[in-house]
């Protein structure tokens, strides 16, 4: 695409001034440095490709990089003539590369999902470690990898083999690493992810890789940093050993006061925007029985603040007082009570409910700065009081509308799975994870999922 770009305007400028030789070389430089610098900023490595929003990173630096070197060439050089590539073909070939990347993911994400376009991977490690790897590789909505087996290191325990067998019951599961290279070759593993620690230690690691040298097997490491997002992670050499600097999470300064202000405005848009669709819910839950139209209920805000939430109401009047006779019955996880066919709901509320409409009102809650756009699921205080651990960690950020519980299934995840993601959300977030958080919430909001 770059190429194709480069070449497009260069015949613009032959066009233009009839220089054939001189256009036709700059054109081909260009195109060999595009390359080069998307080669030198790694955008088509495997563990890039197609994974999460680094790929585009990378390419918007490569292009950068190309972009500023142009610049510095036409100002030393003083070939003014050479705008034109600075000009029309870098940001057309940005444009064409970045679509076509994009075009190529959902191609390959249709493939993967019919279980072409994915590298099978064998799954080696600790039995505390390889249930929750297996879990994490099985479930990603953009899989890259296909787990052919698992081998554990150590010897054969019952209960890691219940969990490997509950994430996949089709796997096969070996003990002991000493058939390691064996089962590779049998299984055509293209890789070999090693979960976590292991026994043998660092130096077990190293005769790992060079055993798999003679195969032609690759070595992949998850690492031990769970939880947290690779920009804060800054990897240095010391003699041979990698030293992972891990940035702290921080929860104030420049980066809160912009998502404060992007909260106030993005809510008081929306607030005008829906202003009619409010109206006619109103009009709706007026219609379907008596009651009041919002339902405030008492949340934990920021730091375990209690605030009052706004939803639109979609419950009988005295749905509280029942809540007591339906606890039997909960199908939620963990402290959350949850119930698919609650009884309380109106038939308006299912709607309501389905579609996430109920939880528009809480944009005034934003506005009123006890709530963020997006951020963690706001709890109730039945829960926080069964909070253990670092838990609480998740009420160090104000909860939000939308969050990554919201659109990764919602009541349909385990309590674990849960926290897992609000609090990775409060350590983690970003102002792109943000607004990549608000698109998917739109499409949840038309192919819900998880909400009952």
């Amino acid at each position: 695409m770059p190429a194709v770009a480069v070449a497009q305007n260069s015949a613009l400028g032959l066009l233009a001034t009839g220089n054939t030789a001189y256009y036709a070389i700059a054109g081909l430089l260009l195109a060999l440095a595009w390359m080069a610098s998307l080669r030198l900023f790694k955008t088509q490595t495997i563990g890039t490709v197609a994974a999460g929003l680094q790929e585009y990173k990378f390419v918007l630096v490569a292009w950068a990089a190309l972009a500023g070197g142009l610049g510095v060439t036409i100002g030393l050089t003083g070939q003014h003539s050479l705008r034109i590539f600075l000009i029309y073909s870098l940001p057309l070939g940005l444009g064409a590369l970045l679509v076509s990347r994009w075009t190529w993911r959902q191609w390959l994400m249709r493939q993967s999902r019919n279980g072409y376009a994915l590298s099978n991977v064998l799954l080696y490690g600790q039995a505390v470690d390889v249930p929750f790897a297996l879990r994490q590789i099985s479930k990603c909505t953009r899989q890259v990898y296909r787990v052919v087996g698992v081998v554990v290191d150590g010897q054969s325990e019952p209960e890691a083999q219940v969990d490997i067998r509950a994430a996949d019951p089709t796997l096969p599961v070996i003990f002991g690493a000493e058939s390691l290279h064996t089962e590779a070759t049998r299984l055509n593993a293209d890789s070999v992810i090693v979960a976590g620690p292991l026994t043998g230690g660092n130096e077990a690691l190293q005769h790992l890789g060079w055993n798999l040298e003679s195969t032609g097997t690759k070595l992949i490491v998850a690492s031990s940093l769970i939880g947290i997002a690779d920009r804060r992670v800054r990897t240095s050499p010391l003699d041979g050993m990698a030293l992972h600097h891990v940035e702290p999470a921080r929860f104030t300064g420049v980066r809160y006061f912009l998502k404060r202000c992007f909260d106030v405005l993005f809510s008081s848009l929306v607030l005008l925007a829906l202003a009619p669709i409010f109206a006619l819910i109103a009009l709706l839950i007026r219609r379907d029985g008596p009651g009041k139209i919002f339902f405030l209920q008492e949340r934990a805000g920021q730091d375990g603040r209690p605030f009052k939430m706004f939803k639109f109401r979609t419950m009988v009047e005295d749905a509280e007082t029942q809540l007591a006779t339906l606890q039997e019955q909960n199908e939620g996880s963990g402290p959350l009570f949850k119930l698919k066919n609650d009884p309380r709901v109106t038939r308006c509320g299912k709607w309501l409910r389905k579609h996430s409409l109920d939880e528009l009102p809480q944009f005034l809650n934003v506005l009123r700065g006890e709530m963020s756009v997006v951020g963690p699921r706001p709890p109730l205080f039945t829960e926080v009081d069964k909070y253990q651990g670092h838990t609480n960690r998740r009420l160090l950020l104000k909860p939000g509308v939308t969050g990554l519980w919201q659109v990764s299934g919602r009541s349909n995840l385990s309590w674990q799975e849960s926290i897992r993601l609000d609090l990775y959300y409060a350590e983690n977030w970003t102002v792109c994870s943000d607004l990549r958080i608000i698109w998917r919430t739109l499409s949840v909001m038309l192919k819900p999922e998880g909400a009952y």
